[in-house]
């Protein structure tokens, strides 16, 4: 947490608290076991997400330690033995954890992340990676629809004052800077992680002048070089436009200034930016910007391009920083082994919504790229220890419908997670906010447009390997399900 740093230790479900004085007591604190976050369907019926928010799980995970007053608000529960709350305030995190990198596509069922280790610590830390993983992968999903239906036109994110709170303000812009966008109105941002923090006026500035033509000289004169007018306070056409151009012939030129924008915030932004870009050509103002804003979204700013709006960046506030036509991601954190005396256990979530079901064992998760085009052929989840030969041609199948198969050739096989943590150490280099941006641009090449689309995308390949496969069925044929 940006704001305030509090220590989020206790930020915990209340019954990983039970949960954990339970393996305490029952003396089973220390078995190891491994626990799988993944998610079940991408946002918005898309045909994948993106991956966001590790680096705020790996500040969590490092500074993990109860506090006394933590312990003294736990003692008066009183259901918790001093024996446990004594565990509590000496706690240290131990476990192993592997994490697909931000920015990385990412597709349903896959384990993302995976933290291995004693039980009560990995079962305690289900919370905060769960609503970390799943915030900031929803809106930087989110954002990268938007800059995909902007087609190459910048777009900024605008949504501070429409968050839901602080700190998704400021982990939200963070997570759509990683999506695509160019830069957010939230300064803060630009502060912590190097975000640009973009922003000209509001209509309270012209308001507070008696004339438009005054707030808009005295932006002008005070900032002659990155002079962006907000135009739509009274009339776009008849007021805002010609106060502009009046600002900008009559300000600006004698100082040798070119105006960078304008922006409208309000009406058929498509016509008036028709119109307004006829007038700023007509008057010399060729290279002067026009900037759109007002609860966009990717499929109005979709329309408005195909109708040959004229605009060159987007403002997009709530609806991206709520991601409000989907506002839940849906991960969810599962075990999928307990090693008992050496031996590993496969575990699995059964259920008659065939949907919830997981995918038992200590796993692995490789992607399939074709030598020639670069291009993301299939992932292909596997046990930990397994070994993808891209030497040789790979059998994928579907796991519902075995009959449907395919021969993979020349091709490369890739683990997509890293390990960050080794017995509770930090072991993973974090990259820039620019890396990852970077990163996320250069994966989201590697997949076929048909993925892309927004309605009714090709659905990606995420297959288990044939080992899995036979692990899941015969735990499935043991509890009676097939």
């Amino acid at each position: 947490m940006i704001y305030n740093k509090m220590n989020l230790t206790a930020l915990t479900d209340f019954y990983e608290l039970t949960m954990a004085g339970g393996y305490f007591e029952e003396d089973i604190k220390d078995t190891i076991a491994t626990f799988d976050m993944f998610y079940r369907r991408n946002p918005d019926k898309g045909g994948f997400a993106i991956m966001a928010g590790l680096e705020q799980v790996i500040d969590y995970l490092q500074n993990l330690q109860f506090t006394d007053q933590d312990i003294h608000f736990l003692r008066s529960k009183k259901i918790f033995s001093e024996e446990f709350l004594n565990y509590l305030l000496n706690f240290r995190f131990t476990c192993d954890v592997w994490a697909v990198e931000e920015g990385t596509p990412i597709f349903p069922n896959e384990p993302i992340i995976t933290v291995r280790g004693p039980i009560i610590q990995a079962q305690l830390v289900e919370t905060m990676i769960l609503l970390t993983i799943n915030h900031q992968s929803l809106i930087a999903t989110k954002a990268n629809r938007i800059v995909r239906a902007a087609n190459g036109k910048g777009i900024m994110e605008f949504g501070s004052r429409r968050a839901h709170s602080y700190d998704a303000a400021v982990y939200g812009s963070r997570a759509a800077y990683i999506g695509g966008c160019i830069g957010t109105a939230c300064t803060i941002s630009e502060r912590e992680f190097g975000i640009p923090a973009l922003g000209t006026m509001a209509h309270s500035w012209i308001q507070s002048f008696d004339s438009e033509y005054e707030a808009f000289c005295a932006y002008a004169r005070r900032y002659p070089n990155s002079c962006t007018l907000l135009v739509d306070t009274y009339n776009v056409l008849k007021s805002g436009i010609p106060n502009a151009i009046k600002t900008f012939d009559n300000i600006l030129k004698p100082l040798g200034c070119r105006p960078k924008g304008i922006r409208i915030d309000s009406g058929d932004i498509t016509y008036l930016s028709k119109k307004a870009r006829i007038m700023l050509d007509e008057a010399g103002y060729p290279d002067c910007q026009i900037c759109a804003s007002n609860s966009l979204d990717e499929y109005i700013i979709a329309d408005m391009l195909r109708q040959g709006a004229p605009i060159d960046s987007f403002g997009v506030g709530e609806r991206l920083i709520t991601a409000s036509s989907e506002p839940v991601f849906g991960g969810v954190y599962k075990v999928v082994s307990i090693n008992k005396n050496g031996k590993e256990i496969p575990k699995i979530k059964i259920s008659e919504n065939v949907a919830k079901i997981t995918n038992p064992c200590f796993k692995n998760l490789f992607r399939l790229y074709d030598r020639d085009t670069n291009k993301a052929i299939a992932d292909v989840i596997t046990l930990f220890d397994e070994e993808i030969d891209d030497t040789n041609p790979y059998i994928i199948f579907d796991a519902e419908h075995t009959w449907k198969r395919k021969k993979i050739t020349n091709f490369k096989a890739v683990k997509i997670r890293k390990q960050i943590f080794k017995n509770g150490r930090l072991v993973y280099h974090k990259p820039s906010i620019e890396e990852i941006r970077n990163q996320c641009k250069k994966q989201l090449d590697t997949l076929w447009n048909e993925i892309k689309r927004f309605e009714n995308p090709h659905t990606y390949y995420v297959d288990l390997s044939e080992k899995l496969w036979n692990e899941k069925q015969k735990l499935l044929n043991e509890n009676n399900i097939v």
